[in-house]
């Protein structure tokens, strides 16, 4: 590898930022795909008006902010400015809404992928276009929009996600990577781009609803891996980078969604690999051989970076709650005059679940803080239920609490399973795998042995950055899958756990309570947002 000092003075780097649902993550990778430095940002979502957010200024600030904070470790590390980088690609949260007008300024607030307020807009969808169109889907969005008359819709120029938002900010160029442009709309793989037959469809819908729009006019370019994307601006620049010190001309890479990173991050982007991407949310991701007979509302079908058709089950829920739970023994544990960090927190509860009884002991939560479609909850209300002869020990609750942010996963693996969908590999990464209690969980509730690489703790911005180095190092013009697997992943360290009998059969039996007492979660649901 090329000294870093001149790597980065050169601009033989390439740099991935991904904007995550609690994170917003930089990440500067040299030749040989390993991290050079990274610049983190952490933020939440707001609930606003009956919508999941966050606000343009939130937006912004996260951008510049994990930026400097790169920056700075670059200059602290190795004492040269950060002027240059070979390559830049921009990844975030998948589907969502974000309108703009001819000006390209927001017309609404962005809305991110947790809202589930277009259920009746995405199941008309669903029907006419013989295509499961989720909740969150950018489609979805618009039409709901169309539907119920939102003033805001007439003066519609462009329309996008949060990746593709900040592409443009940076770039000025209305595109996304095909992965990305699969949860906006449906994709025809062998045109690469958005399926032809179903826009035709999707625009009567929309001007029988009253505003004749022509959908791909609204839409982002459909770009594939290793395209050229457009470069920085100096209105990029400048926002980018508030010191002055960044110069404008850096090629992009087509922006991706978070799944896309996920899949390039885990080497799972080859027919009969998949990956599990498991944090805030949860999402599995199994690279069809061949087409699903029929279309499933549990399952979502999107695409590779390259283009190529994927069964996507995603889970709006995962480990909020679990987070949610760690404040409190946090406050408590602070109250009762001890010392644990946060990190030591998690630690003790991921390692003490596996103390505990393989069934939980009678103890069952639901982890629904907000909406999930897989198993038809509108809002979500977290829940915690125990019978009067279980054993709450916490142990039991702290597995309890694992085997519930898998739960409604395995009950969306299970149609894929029923179809006969394989994979060879199911590579996990996200917070819940840090420990390696999170992965012997999932091994146990998919009932196959899940491995997790050395790099799956950098994640999606280091993969980010990888299809950032696709655009610059990709000499010998290999495809992507090729690119991953002789170039990045060749000999990488990795770690597999397979399923335990015990633990199977205990999170068999807890899953067989967890859909018993579903029409609790669902009447709870009901009547507390009635």
């Amino acid at each position: 590898m090329t000294d870093p000092a001149s790597a980065i003075q050169t601009g033989k780097t390439a740099l991935g930022i991904e904007f995550g649902s609690t994170r917003v993550k930089a990440v500067l990778i040299a030749e040989d795909f390993s991290p050079l430095a990274e610049g983190i940002f952490d933020w939440e979502n707001r609930f606003e008006h009956g919508v999941w957010t966050y606000r343009e200024s939130d937006i912004l600030a996260a951008l510049r902010c994990c930026f400097s904070a790169l920056r700075d470790q670059v200059q602290n590390t190795f004492g040269v400015p950060l002027k240059t980088v070979g390559c830049i690609g921009v990844s975030g949260m998948m589907h969502g809404y974000v309108a703009l007008d001819k000006d390209g300024r927001l017309l609404v607030p962005f809305r991110t992928w947790r809202n589930t307020n277009t259920r009746q807009s995405a199941a008309r969808l669903t029907a006419a276009l013989d295509f499961h169109i989720p909740e969150r889907w950018t489609a979805a969005h618009l039409y709901h929009a169309v539907r119920t008359g939102e003033p805001h819709v007439k003066d519609l120029a462009h329309l996008t996600t949060l990746a593709g938002y900040v592409h443009l900010l940076l770039t000025g160029e209305k595109a996304v990577g095909v992965g990305e442009a699969s949860g906006i709309f449906p994709i025809d793989s062998a045109a690469m781009d958005y399926d032809a037959g179903r826009l035709s469809t999707f625009d009567r819908l929309l001007g029988d609803a009253g505003m004749p729009l022509h959908a791909k006019d609204l839409f982002p370019k459909v770009l594939p891996a290793g395209a050229d994307a457009g470069a920085l601006t100096e209105a990029g620049a400048a926002l980018l980078d508030d010191s002055g010190t960044l110069q404008p001309g850096i090629p992009f890479c087509p922006p991706e969604g978070d799944a896309g990173t996920g899949m390039v991050a885990t080497n799972s982007v080859r027919p009969r690999t998949g990956n599990i991407s498991a944090g805030t949310s949860v999402f599995a991701m199994l690279v069809l051989e061949r087409a699903l007979s029929k279309a499933y509302p549990e399952i979502d079908l999107v695409t590779t970076p390259a283009g190529d058709p994927v069964a996507m089950v995603h889970c709006n829920n995962c480990t909020a709650d679990i987070d949610a739970w760690a404040r409190v023994f946090l406050d408590f544990a602070e109250r009762g005059g001890a010392s644990l960090t946060r990190g030591q927190c998690f630690d003790l509860l991921y390692e003490t679940a596996l103390q505990g009884d393989a069934d939980c002991g009678g103890l069952l939560s639901f982890n629904y803080l907000s909406g999930e479609a897989i198993t038809n909850i509108q809002n979500g209300v977290p829940l915690f239920l125990r019978s009067r002869d279980s054993a709450l020990t916490f142990p039991n609750f702290a597995r309890n609490l694992l085997f519930s942010a898998v739960c409604t996963l395995r009950l969306g693996m299970d149609i894929l399973t029923a179809e006969g969908v394989e994979a060879d590999v199911l590579l996990g990464h996200g917070g819940f795998f840090k420990s390696g209690a999170g992965q012997r969980v999932m091994a146990a509730a998919l009932k196959q042995p899940v491995t997790v690489m050395r790099t799956a703790n950098v994640g999606g911005p280091w993969g980010m950055a990888i299809l950032a180095a696709y655009c610059l190092w990709n000499d010998r013009k290999l495809s992507l899958a090729d690119f991953l697997s002789q170039a990045v992943f060749a000999g990488c360290e990795s770690v597999t756990a397979a399923p335990d009998a015990a633990d199977t059969a205990g999170f068999d039996a807890y899953l067989s309570a967890y859909k018993n007492a579903l029409p609790l979660e669902q009447t709870a649901d009901r009547l507390l947002f009635s």
